[in-house]
């Protein structure tokens, strides 16, 4: 039996050995062939676009290693990893940092074989204290694992007032208080009213800002795929303000800010049926709510919303420590230094946040 020059090929490349490379900033062909699989790989998240990789090297200096798996010129995988080194937070290789989803995309179970052995061996190298791979789905029930998060999606209905109508009584109660309050929404072109509403929102929590040349990056990096949006008071004064990326066919509100005001205006429920409003026109058909702490503000906020929590799976390979790290906020060990940072002038708070939250990602 003879086989055609096609299926020769094909058979060649089926046989052909996985190699597993490393993404360099430069190279524009492995980047498009990158963002090629991760636009048709189901397992992908925004998070496993190649833009990651100079919006963290660039902004907060930590070595990156965007690992794929190719076989006869096509990507059967990628892992994006970067190397985060603290004094005060450890020493970690993350999929990824600054990200709520990460770890292994792939088309098949050898080529995330490959590259999370892959991983586990530059991790190694480089003497950090753990591997954290930051999965949607579970891959390894036998390593250790952060149980503290969930995420929150649903479906946008294809008519807008299905949208309207599927939240519930109270919230919808709420967001017809903030049209009635003369509320609107804006498209901005820049960081700029963004930062000021999230930098003193995050200085009333307690916890350092990321500096705005990062938010800039995000726009300029993804530029099309992310944006802000502002709600203005009657006066056209901002009061809330949300950055969202755009992923395939789903929105994904990431970074928020509001000041005091916007929980009388109920500004925040506006601000996000504005963004599900807009999402609806365009023909998007996932809202991500994102990643939430159980138990915590945001957490009852989006349960009330109608979203249903859906657990995520950060797992761990530890070699230098015993338990899973609990960098965050709900730890107890850091009380007295969100006690403190509350007190800075914003000012002070805004030009050393970075320094510090550079290792928090």
């Amino acid at each position: 039996m003879k086989m055609g020059g096609d299926e020769v090929s094909g058979v060649a490349a089926a046989t052909a050995p996985l190699a597993v490379r490393r993404l360099q900033v430069g190279d524009v062909a492995a980047v498009a062939r990158w963002e090629a699989f991760v636009e048709e790989c189901p397992q992908a998240t925004f998070f496993h676009r190649a833009g990651w990789q100079q919006v963290i090297a660039d902004v907060f200096r930590h070595p990156t290693y965007f690992l794929y798996a190719e076989r006869a010129g096509c990507v059967e995988a990628v892992l994006p990893l970067a190397h985060v080194k603290s004094l005060l937070f450890g020493n970690a290789l993350v999929s990824l940092p600054f990200a709520v989803y990460g770890g292994v995309a792939a088309g098949s179970q050898q080529a995330a074989r490959v590259l999370e052995e892959e991983a586990q061996a530059l991790a190694r190298r480089l003497g950090v204290d753990h591997l954290e791979l930051r999965n949607v789905q579970q891959r390894h029930p036998e390593w250790p694992q952060q149980n503290l998060y969930v995420r929150f999606r649903r479906s946008i209905a294809a008519e807008l007032e299905a949208n309207m109508l599927a939240i519930p009584r109270k919230q919808r109660a709420m967001v017809r208080k903030g049209m009635k309050s003369g509320l609107r929404s804006e498209i901005d072109s820049d960081s700029r009213r963004f930062f000021a509403l999230y930098a003193d929102n995050v200085h009333r929590h307690g916890t350092p800002a990321l500096p705005r040349r990062y938010f800039e990056q995000l726009l300029q990096v993804f530029a099309g795929s992310c944006d802000i949006m502002t709600v203005v008071d009657a006066a056209g004064r901002p009061v809330s303000s949300v950055l969202s990326f755009y992923f395939r066919d789903e929105v994904l509100p990431y970074y928020a800010g509001d000041e005091p005001s916007a929980r009388h205006l109920a500004a925040n429920d506006f601000k996000y049926w504005e963004l599900l409003r807009r999402a609806c026109e365009r023909g998007l058909k996932v809202f991500d709510y994102g990643r939430s702490k159980r138990d915590t503000g945001s957490y009852s906020f989006k349960k009330n919303w109608g979203f249903e929590p859906e657990p995520l799976f950060y797992e761990y390979c530890l070699y230098r420590r015993e338990a899973v790290p609990q960098n965050n906020p709900a730890n107890t060990k850091y009380r007295l230094l969100i006690n403190t940072w509350q007190r800075l002038p914003i000012g002070l708070a805004n030009w050393l946040g970075p320094f510090i939250v550079r290792n928090l990602g």
